[in-house]
């Protein structure tokens, strides 16, 4: 309970430094201890107080006796604080690296001339790899055609020349010389392959100079090149985030939790097991909270908010925005959901009492089979906004069933005939604004197979203005599916 309330910093100065500007302390090496290392961004990390009696962690990040510094508050109270070493357990791996250079692992990308799209609220990116970048809105008006107002914020610069194997060699030599690029991203610092991007529309804000990219390449093993984010770092200057499983086979480029490093501040004699200042500075904060509580107005949360409550726990946030090659893609999120055993699962699920989340950024989805299928956004006050995209009606389903195709097969090798995909129709959702009619989706539940078993992919297209189709694929679907009748639907498996 203790370590679960301590502060997490940047960097052991950074985490070190706040101390002394709390507590109005010094830091001093003592013998055989530490100067303090530079401020980093690049690793989180926690103050710890164990005590005089303590063992240092034999696993995980290393530790040193003889690396700490001594710690002396305004109280005159001392504190050995013991700091992990840093050294990366990766370096013999990529020293040893002979394998493709990072532009070789891409080359299949550009070969293939896909491209990746990124919908907001207003605006769509296309990212046609080794190609452009394209930023356009269009405009539907009844009975006119359809205006497209776009800007490229890039085109390629050049195309690389064939190089002979030894001018390919010595380039490749020049790659793994270079000091590998970091981004920090979503609270990690990542590695990314850069690639310039020029020549687009000329921008009026800077003398009619063209618009230009850095596209980022990040490894993401499960992705599938999607655009991650588009931000316009300076005026018509832009940075575009990738996720590729192609760069993940480059150790330099791999993705890498930074864990949270404890620091861990011993009392030396005559100083108590946390400086007096912190103690104090603990409590005020402890009855700020108990007065803020006690200003909130009585609230009792009602049976189904505890229930959804209580799922929401158990899904854990994986990072998955947009495929490729996929027009009108708003947004994928692929979550871990709950340690369930299957047949629990699949019978929640079936009954609705389980629902699916996904979506990444803005916003965000939830299905629950049978019942609803809304999109929703929380802000910064946990106050969430929803939309019905669609509501569950059998009888509406059933009539859609007969004139469209709920039901998919796949032919195997072996002749086998399985069912590879459902669909089903949700409607009467919210009025929309640009048809003045509810909104209506189609969920297509999709096999998936994955190395975990409780993932779930969610994404949404929407073809047309207020009619979406929603993408659901999963393990647990795959164990299901073959229970679909003609209209699509299913069962729990016998």
């Amino acid at each position: 309970m203790e370590r679960r309330r301590q502060r997490r910093c940047r960097g052991p100065a950074a985490a070190l430094l706040l101390l002394v500007t709390m507590l109005g302390a010094k830091a001093a090496a003592g013998a055989g201890g530490r100067s303090l290392p530079q401020f980093s961004d690049d690793v989180p990390f926690r103050v710890n107080w164990p005590g005089i009696e303590f063992t240092l962690p034999t696993a995980g990040v290393l530790y040193k006796e003889d690396h700490y510094i001594i710690m002396t508050t305004s109280e005159k109270e001392k504190y050995k604080c013991i700091l992990p070493m840093l050294a990366s357990g990766n370096e013999e791996e990529e020293k040893d690296y002979k394998g493709p250079s990072p532009a070789e692992l891409l080359e299949p990308l550009f070969k293939q001339s896909s491209c990746s799209y990124r919908i907001e609220s207003y605006w769509t990116y296309e990212v046609c790899h080794g190609k452009h970048i394209r930023q356009y809105h269009e405009e539907k008006e009844t009975g006119q055609k359809i205006n497209i107002q776009e800007y490229f914020l890039g085109n390629v610069l050049h195309k690389s020349p064939i190089l002979d194997p030894e001018q390919e060699e010595k380039e490749n030599e020049k790659d793994s010389a270079k000091e590998i690029p970091m981004k920090n991203i979503e609270g990690q610092m990542t590695p990314y392959y850069p690639i310039g991007m020029g020549n687009g529309t000329p921008c009026t804000l800077r003398q009619n100079l063209p618009r230009s990219s850095s596209v980022m390449y990040v490894c993401h093993p499960e992705a599938k090149h999607e655009i991650l984010s588009v931000a316009e770092v300076t005026t018509c200057e832009y940075e575009v985030v990738i996720l590729t499983p192609l760069l993940c086979s480059h150790p330099k480029y791999r993705f890498r939790a930074s864990p949270v490093n404890d620091i861990f501040c011993q009392s030396l004699p005559g100083a108590p097991l946390k400086p007096h200042n912190l103690q104090k500075l603990e409590q005020l904060e402890q009855e700020h909270q108990q007065q803020q509580e006690m200003m909130k107005p009585p609230y009792r949360r009602g049976k189904e908010e505890e229930v959804n409550s209580a799922k929401e726990e158990k899904f854990s946030s994986f990072h998955k925005p947009v495929a490729v090659g996929t027009p009108h893609l708003l947004t994928v999120g692929t979550t871990h959901i709950s340690k369930l055993t299957d047949d629990q699962l699949i019978k929640e699920f079936l009954s609705g009492s389980y629902c699916f989340h996904g979506g990444v950024g803005w916003w965000r989805y939830e299905f629950c089979y049978g019942k609803y299928v809304h999109q929703y956004h929380k802000d910064k006050d946990n106050a969430k906004t929803t939309i019905v995209v669609g509501t569950w009606n059998k009888e509406e389903h059933l009539q859609w069933a007969q004139k469209n195709v709920a039901r998919a097969y796949h032919l195997k090798d072996d002749g086998l005939q399985t069912v590879k995909m459902v669909s089903h129709y949700y409607g009467n959702g919210d009025l929309c604004d640009l048809t003045d009619k509810p909104r209506q989706v189609t969920v297509k539940l999709k096999c998936k197979e994955s190395d975990s078993p409780h993932a779930v992919t969610v994404y949404m297209l929407e073809p047309h203005s207020c009619q979406y189709v929603l993408g659901v694929e999963s393990p647990v679907i795959c164990k299901i599916l073959d229970t679909a009748d003609e209209n699509g639907m299913l069962s729990v498996p016998s």
